[in-house]
């Protein structure tokens, strides 16, 4: 059985004691408030549940992870990159970036478990400066992006969407440039997919990647929106 959180602590169990079965569940109750997510995620913990189910918190193993450097960029998406037909921009939408993940079909599902109540939670925490996103604009359109949680140098991925071919891929190649230049070692994928697979993510042990939440996520970041511009344009120099 799993413990059920009191709402007035931002206590968690070990994520060492998750159950193997469903995987990485470890916890449900409590709230999604700031101190409580960020507890949670200094933990390698985030919650994931459906409407009708309290709230569920996670910690599986194996983890899926993606480290920037390793990016895998076929040729397809290596000439998309170097299109000039899109460009991106980071937190400058990130209401629209949320909700547009909560809408996108996934598995033959009319939407994600991006809740009304998670996606005010994470509003509230791209507002104080943790939550942030990546956006792919094509003829002044959102097309695409992804959002996600920065603590220290780790950034924990929540969700992408594409509303045009290769949109989320986009963003996410131009997320690890961002993500090398400020020196985070780790981008957290939580589970495993295909589609990140195909992308360079592997999975790697709960310990391992405990461990490098503990040398990652604890050095100093950098806190508030992150500049807009910042990365667009950054391929199509590249040959």
């Amino acid at each position: 059985m799993i413990p059920w959180l009191p709402s007035d602590s931002a206590w968690f169990p070990d994520p060492r004691t998750a159950l193997a079965e469903p995987n990485g569940l470890l916890a449900a109750g409590g709230d999604l408030a700031p101190p409580r997510l960020l507890a949670a995620y200094r933990q390698g913990i985030f919650p994931w549940y459906s409407r009708a189910d309290p709230i569920l918190w996670w910690s599986p193993d194996p983890r899926l992870v993606l480290f920037p450097a390793e990016l895998n960029i076929s040729r397809s998406l290596a000439k998309t990159l170097r299109n000039k037909a899109y460009s991106v921009r980071l937190d400058t939408a990130f209401a629209a970036v949320i909700r547009a993940c909560a809408r996108t079909p996934r598995n033959g599902s009319p939407g994600t478990w991006i809740t009304p109540e998670m996606q005010a939670a994470y509003d509230e925490m791209h507002r104080l400066g943790y939550a942030h996103s990546v956006e792919v604009w094509i003829d002044g359109q959102l097309a695409g992006g992804l959002y996600g949680m920065a603590l220290g140098r780790v950034f924990y991925g929540e969700s992408m969407f594409s509303l045009k071919p290769d949109a989320s891929k986009i963003a996410l190649a131009h997320l690890c440039v961002y993500l090398e230049r400020l020196g985070f070692g780790i981008i957290d994928c939580q589970m495993e997919t295909a589609h990140l697979l195909s992308l360079g993510a592997r999975p790697i042990s709960r310990d391992a990647f405990l461990a490098a939440l503990d040398r990652f996520a604890t050095t100093e970041g950098m806190s508030g929106p992150w500049p807009a511009t910042a990365v667009d344009g950054c391929f199509r120099s590249r040959k």
